[in-house]
C-alpha cells in the first residue's frame, strides 16, 4: 500500500507536470494581432517575389509555380484582410524588412541562379509561415483558428512544390557546373 507521502509526492508531479505541459501549449499559440501583423507582411512578400520570378524567370515550371504563389496567396491575404477588418485589426502594408533584404538579393540574379535562390527561399517562406499557422490553428480567437486550420493544407501543398522546384533546379545547377566544368577542360586540353 501506498503511504501518504508517496501518494502527495506522485500528486505533486502531475500537477507539476500539467501545469507544465500547459505552458508548453500556451507557448505555441500565436496573439491574433500578431498573426494577422506576420502573415499579411509574409503574404505580400510572397506576391512581390512571385510578381519578379515571372518577370525573370525563363524556366517554365518556375513561372507555373509563381503565377500559382500569386494567385492562392492574393486570395488568402484578401481573406485575412476581411477578417482583420472585423476584429479591427491592422494588416501590414508592406513585406518585412528581412524579406524585403531577400527579395533585394534575388533581383540581383538572373537565369538558372535566379530560378534556384528563388525556389530555396520559396521552401524557407513556406516552413516559416507553416509554423505561423500551425499557431494560429489552436488560438483562443475561433475565426482566426479556422482560416489557419483551412489555409494550412494549401502552405503545405506549396511547400511541397516548392521543395521539388527547389531539387530540379539545384539539380539543373549542379548539372550546368558540371558541365561548364568539362568544357573548361576540354578547352585547357584543346590549347595545350
Amino acid at each position: 500500500m501506498m503511504t501518504i507521502q508517496k501518494l502527495l509526492t506522485k500528486s505533486a508531479l502531475v500537477c507539476i507536470i500539467g501545469a507544465t505541459s500547459s505552458l508548453a501549449f500556451a507557448a505555441d499559440k500565436i496573439d491574433a494581432d500578431d498573426f494577422v501583423d506576420e502573415v499579411s507582411a509574409k503574404g505580400i512578400a510572397e506576391v512581390e517575389s512571385a510578381k519578379l520570378a515571372l518577370e525573370k524567370s525563363k524556366s517554365p515550371d518556375v513561372q507555373a509555380f509563381a503565377q500559382k504563389m500569386i494567385t492562392d496567396h492574393t486570395s488568402a491575404n484578401m481573406q485575412l484582410a476581411g477578417i482583420a477588418a472585423r476584429k479591427n485589426l491592422e494588416v501590414s502594408d508592406e513585406a518585412e524588412l528581412t524579406t524585403k533584404a531577400k527579395k533585394f538579393i534575388l533581383e540581383q540574379r538572373d537565369g538558372q541562379s535566379f530560378d534556384e535562390a528563388y525556389a530555396n527561399n520559396q521552401v524557407e517562406a513556406h516552413e516559416d509561415t507553416i509554423e505561423l499557422f500551425e499557431q494560429a490553428a489552436v488560438s483562443n480567437d475561433a475565426e482566426i483558428a479556422a482560416f489557419a486550420k483551412q489555409t494550412l493544407p494549401k502552405l503545405k501543398q506549396h511547400l511541397q512544390m516548392a521543395k521539388a522546384l527547389a531539387a530540379k533546379h539545384d539539380n539543373d545547377h549542379s548539372a550546368m557546373s558540371g558541365m561548364n566544368s568539362s568544357a573548361k577542360s576540354i578547352d585547357s586540353r584543346s590549347t595545350n
